[in-house]
């Protein structure tokens, strides 16, 4: 089949790890994505840890899959020229400058739009293109601190915690594809792009949809609760007799269930705790239960029970024991590609399947400049004009 994205180009001025996620994704749902670096040492993360055998990146690895490498001087008058010829071509444009640092070099949205009615505009920043905030620098965990994810993940009276991804960007990066796709699709109605603002810090803020609900409703600001759910019990992770922990998340048609299973027959049969908001009042007395039955049982086998009485229950698992699970198998998870220096290389794949199509190839991230000449050749420019070009420094 082909693939949704085909015949899409996506012109991709991003660094690091939000946006550049987000033009991988994009570039596996079959647009060709050619990523402008800066020549001699190209996207900053090529440089980062973890670092493979032959001295490339995995983290580059992570987020560059599929894509075209042109290395571009965009402080010197003729890359600007160049990046505006292939930005003509182009059907979306990615950045994640800061906001008016396009603008200034020549190539924000009015400029290029003007040459492109078409174009689809993508700026992700970290505070957006608005604001008072809108020229502050940040990081993933600086979005996490900033926004108030921090001061609720964690174990209560603890210290403010991190999450365990760097979840600023991933879903900063998933917004970025919804933007172009947004806009994509607008142009198919009306023919003209446009310019979508994607700040993530806002992504932040809108991931707390329901601990705002519960501050709006509650006026309550929401404080870390380790694995247990502020407002559903039990939902929580609990340490089975072989030092394991299960997570047990239990609604009102499943806690009878849970309680023959652990044998507790006094809550099982309390009519007090039949529904959620009682067992919410008497959490204490709950938890305290579950802790003591679960404390005594082996976690295989308390899960294969809880999983036979449609109780809702997952081990806690490591990232490699997660990746190495057969459903995980049976579903492609991890793939690989072929790379020039480093050989075959594991990859996650893009999750998004297409029911009787198989799975896109998990293409290889390229090397700094690899896709240079023939994407400028592409754009129109002469042989002695790429190697001018290339004497001078700006490719």
């Amino acid at each position: 089949m082909t693939p949704p994205l085909e015949g899409i180009t996506v012109l991709d001025f991003s660094r690091v790890l939000a946006a550049p996620m987000a033009t991988q994704i994009l570039g596996e749902l079959g647009a060709t994505v050619i990523k402008v670096e800066r020549p001699g040492s190209g996207d900053e993360t090529r440089g980062f840890e973890p670092r493979l055998p032959a001295g490339e990146s995995a983290y580059f690895f992570a987020v560059n899959r599929g894509k075209r490498s042109v290395t571009l001087n965009l402080k010197d008058p003729r890359g600007r020229d160049v990046a505006r010829r292939l930005a003509a071509r182009a059907d979306v444009v990615v950045e994640n400058f800061l906001p008016g640092t396009m603008d200034g070099l020549g190539l924000g949205y009015a400029e290029l739009a003007a040459d492109n009615p078409g174009l689809v505009y993508v700026s992700a920043t970290g505070f957006g293109q608005t604001g008072p905030d809108s020229a502050r620098k940040g990081y993933d965990t600086v979005f996490q601190a900033l926004s108030g994810i921090m001061a609720m993940t964690g174990e209560p009276d603890g210290p403010p915690v991190k999450t365990g991804i760097p979840v600023a960007d991933l879903t900063s990066g998933l917004w970025v594809v919804i933007a172009a796709l947004t806009g994509l699709a607008g142009r198919g109605v009306t023919g003209r792009g446009r310019h979508l603002d994607v700040s993530m810090m806002d992504v932040q803020l809108s991931l707390h949809a329901l601990n705002a609900a519960r501050l709006f409703a509650l006026d309550e600001d929401p404080a870390p609760t380790g694995s247990q759910h502020p407002g559903r019990v039990p939902s929580a992770a609990f340490q089975a007799a072989d030092g394991r922990w299960v997570h047990i998340s239990c609604s009102d048609q499943h806690w009878r269930d849970l309680c023959r299973v652990l044998r507790l027959d006094e809550l099982g049969s309390d009519h007090t705790l039949r529904d959620n908001a009682g067992r919410v009042a008497q959490r204490d007395r709950v938890m305290t239960a579950l802790r003591t039955a679960i404390a005594c049982r082996d976690s295989d086998k308390l899960v294969e029970e809880l999983r036979a009485a449609d109780v809702p229950v997952g081990e806690v698992r490591g990232v490699r024991e997660a990746l190495a699970d057969p459903h995980a198998r049976a579903r492609g998870v991890v793939g690989a590609f072929s790379h020039p220096t480093e050989g075959t290389f594991p990859a996650l794949r893009t999750p998004l399947r297409e029911t009787g199509a198989r799975p896109p190839d998990t293409a290889s991230p390229p090397m700094l400049g690899a896709d240079t000449d023939a994407v400028l050749a592409e754009a129109g420019l002469g042989t002695d004009e790429i190697a001018a070009l290339r004497g001078a420094g700006v490719i």
